[in-house]
């Protein structure tokens, strides 16, 4: 698992830049939507890779587990 984290610029002229890692899937913007509403007007997004991926589920992991369980 790894760090979520929150990194911010502030620009000599007043623009903000923010950076998400470590969130993935659109979940990022629910973390980051109070933030931006107290920043202003957002001008622009780019997602990176973490936006795109998935939240998988190991199931060779569940299936092992599910086993132990029916013993």
């Amino acid at each position: 698992m790894s760090m979520e984290t929150l990194e911010f610029i502030i620009h000599p002229d007043g623009r903000v830049e923010e950076k998400v890692t470590g969130i993935i899937g659109n979940s990022c913007q629910e973390v980051t939507a109070t933030i931006e509403a107290q920043l202003g007007r957002v001008v622009s997004t780019e997602q990176t890779s973490e936006y795109f991926a998935q939240n998988t589920i190991d199931s060779t992991t569940n299936q092992t587990q599910a086993a132990k369980n029916s013993w």
